[in-house]
């Protein structure tokens, strides 16, 4: 099954009187919406964008994994851990969050900050807050995370290059630049859904399938189990 999400339909959100604009792509805060809680580990997709001087005070988090892409821009992280960094274009954060932690996201910069950030349930709660930044990921390279037995693919395939998405029980595509074409399965047909910047397609058992792209684009899919069927 494919549920596919366009970018003009993620919930607003944010506060752009104070320069942070937010799309969310799951039920998030006032946009409660009861068929749209999670897929899989994923809580949260959202797309932010801080203009200069702009950012989020502190704040409490827990018991969730917070990875985040930045797409243009830096990023500046502080956190009650004691970690403070600049993230930047094609770096890779996260922060799992454990018993509880707070930080601060700002964009200290003087140019807009662009970035994707996405929340994901731990197999257990509690323990230790934890940090990284992993620098310039490689294309095709997955990130494990582990606490959440899920896995993070970047790809950036130029025009006329193709992706294969992962075998799994649920995989997540969000399109981050560019255009691609998920195929529908139909070997040899050259048909499917056409995903632009902001797109995101939910597979579940998402068999043999292949982005390609239709322009250069960049494009991140989350590789997870679905416990539901493990339990079952």
């Amino acid at each position: 099954m494919i549920r596919i999400q366009r970018a003009g339909e993620r919930y607003p959100g944010g506060d752009p009187s104070a320069g942070i604009e937010t799309r969310h792509a799951l039920s998030f805060g006032p946009h409660y919406d009861p068929d749209n809680l999670r897929f899989g580990a994923l809580l949260a997709c959202n797309e932010e964008r801080l203009a200069p001087g702009a950012g989020f005070d502190e704040h409490p988090h827990s018991h969730t994994e917070i990875v985040t892409w930045v797409v243009e821009g830096e990023l500046t992280h502080h956190d009650t851990a004691g970690h403070t960094t600049v993230v930047r274009p094609g770096d890779l954060q996260r922060l799992s969050s454990a018993g509880g932690v707070r930080h601060v996201e700002r964009n200290d910069a003087d140019v807009p900050l662009v970035f994707v950030q996405m929340w994901l349930a731990p197999l257990s709660p509690g323990g230790e807050p934890s940090y990284e930044v992993v620098r310039e990921v490689g294309d095709g390279v997955p990130y494990e995370l582990p606490r959440a037995d899920a896995r993070l693919h970047v790809h950036r395939p130029a025009a006329g290059g193709s992706v294969a998405v992962p075998a799994a029980d649920l995989a997540y595509v969000h399109v981050v630049r560019g255009t691609v074409r998920l195929d529908d399965g139909s070997p040899g047909t050259g048909s499917g859904e056409e995903l632009a910047a902001g797109d995101a397609a939910r597979l579940t058992d998402a068999g043999d399938r292949t982005l390609v792209a239709t322009a250069d684009a960049e494009v991140l899919i989350w590789e997870m189990r679905d416990w539901r069927r493990a339990l079952g």
